[in-house]
């Protein structure tokens, strides 16, 4: 197997990963200071807080996504879209595959940064990835989108009977936590929204239920915004039930704890996350979760030369959510110490900042569990849009959100299966 050489005489800084914490980093790292390798199975960014939205066209997929190579008029830099499969700490080498051809490789590092991310946590239940679709990836939010049509358009089909009507216009969501409630959500507008025009014969029999293991959706925010989007979806007729565990999974139908049955046409998996395989082999020290621990400074080695961040990684001591704001915070702040160690400077001292969160509801609603402040309502929703807008990490983003919101307020969304 051959090594890729650096390009420059600069050290090479490998970068494994394309998510919040990876892109902050690439965003924010001195490109005179360092040959700069990205290794990522998909070669752009991904503005995940919008995702539910893509999934029944309320947004583009395309509007959400930023080329890595964008970055590369900022300076050297080198993209491989291929999967890390092993470190070697003492060598300083990454061993990769491709993702097209599974074609091996080998890349030296002077510094690594570890920021793969997560996987989908299935609990071991089973069937679930046979027959369960997930909501993390673009490629996710496209086949829910065909999947929801799907069930639709066989749904209208005239010898379809009216048990397996009712089954193919049952969508299911397991998980009650912000990507499962805003899933619902946006389901729940286009059905409302675009479904009754389109679909009127089947529009009384569709049903969205979520089914979430504890007592509550929501739980990491405030008690009282969790109330609220509890008494909505009740009045919006979406079926909320509680201390549902999830046992087994088969085409169509789940078996709960009590050993009940629910069948769906579609069903979303959005329980947590969990390490991937990469991070479950490293020789690193790890917790319970299975998550790389850290020092302070990002480092997961003595010398310096191996760091992780984002959702694969934590800081041993000081427990940070695997949110996107804290893996941007934790790309920009390493990006700065790769800078002063680079410049010969001692580094300086992370300080996370909460700045809240921020869920959609439905129905132009939206919950706000920020510092001080619980907002909820229309006023909070109007908030929620321009404050990912002017996250969006570039002005093409920004602008073709903003068509997308506006096209879909003038013409509805789309229902179109390719």
């Amino acid at each position: 197997m051959k090594s890729s050489p650096a390009k420059t005489g600069l050290p090479r800084l490998v970068v494994l990963g394309s998510g919040f914490a990876a892109f902050s980093l690439l965003r924010n790292v001195d490109y005179r200071r360092y040959d700069i390798t990205v290794v990522s199975p998909r070669n752009h960014f991904l503005f995940s807080p919008l995702l539910p939205s893509t999934t029944v066209g309320t947004i583009e997929f395309r509007s959400i996504i930023e080329p890595i190579r964008s970055l590369m008029n900022r300076g050297h830099i080198s993209f491989y879209q291929g999967v890390c499969t092993a470190i070697d700490p003492d060598t300083q080498t990454i061993t990769g595959e491709g993702v097209f051809d599974n074609e091996p490789f080998l890349l030296n590092y002077h510094r690594l940064v570890i920021s793969v991310g997560a996987i989908n946590k299935t609990f071991g239940v089973p069937g679930v990835v046979e027959h369960g679709l997930f909501l993390k990836e673009l490629a996710d939010a496209r086949a829910i989108r065909q999947r929801i049509i799907e069930c639709l358009e066989r749904a209208s089909m005239p010898l379809t009977d009216e048990v397996e009507r009712n089954r193919l216009l049952h969508f299911v969501v397991v998980g009650g936590g912000p990507t499962g409630v805003e899933f619902a959500a946006e389901l729940h507008d286009f059905l409302e929204q675009d479904f009754r025009q389109w679909f009127p014969e089947q529009s009384r029999q569709v049903r969205i239920t979520i089914l979430e293991a504890s007592t509550t959706l929501l739980n990491s925010f405030d008690a009282s915004l969790s109330a609220y989007t509890m008494k909505r979806f009740k009045r919006e007729k979406i079926d909320v039930r509680t201390g549902a565990v999830v046992t087994k999974v088969e085409a169509g139908r789940i078996t709960l704890s009590d050993n009940s049955v629910v069948e769906f046409g579609l069903m979303v998996w959005s329980t947590g996350i969990g390490a991937t395989p990469l991070v479950q082999q490293l020789p690193f020290p790890k917790d319970r979760a299975q998550r790389l621990q850290t020092d302070e400074e990002f480092s997961v080695t003595p010398n310096r030369t191996v760091f992780a961040i984002g959702d694969c990684a934590t800081r041993a001591g000081d427990a940070l959510p695997a949110t996107a704001q804290v893996a941007m915070q934790e790309g920009v702040y390493l990006a700065k110490m790769l800078n002063d160690l680079a410049r010969g400077r001692p580094p300086r001292k992370f300080n996370y900042k909460h700045m809240g969160m921020l869920a959609y509801v439905g129905d132009n609603r939206a919950l706000a569990d920020l510092p001080g402040i619980k907002g909820k309502g229309f006023t909070t929703w109007l908030f929620w849009r321009s404050a990912y807008l002017t996250k969006l990490v570039s002005f093409k983003n920004k602008v073709l959100v903003l068509f997308d919101w506006f096209k879909t307020l003038c013409f509805g969304r789309d229902i179109s299966r390719f």
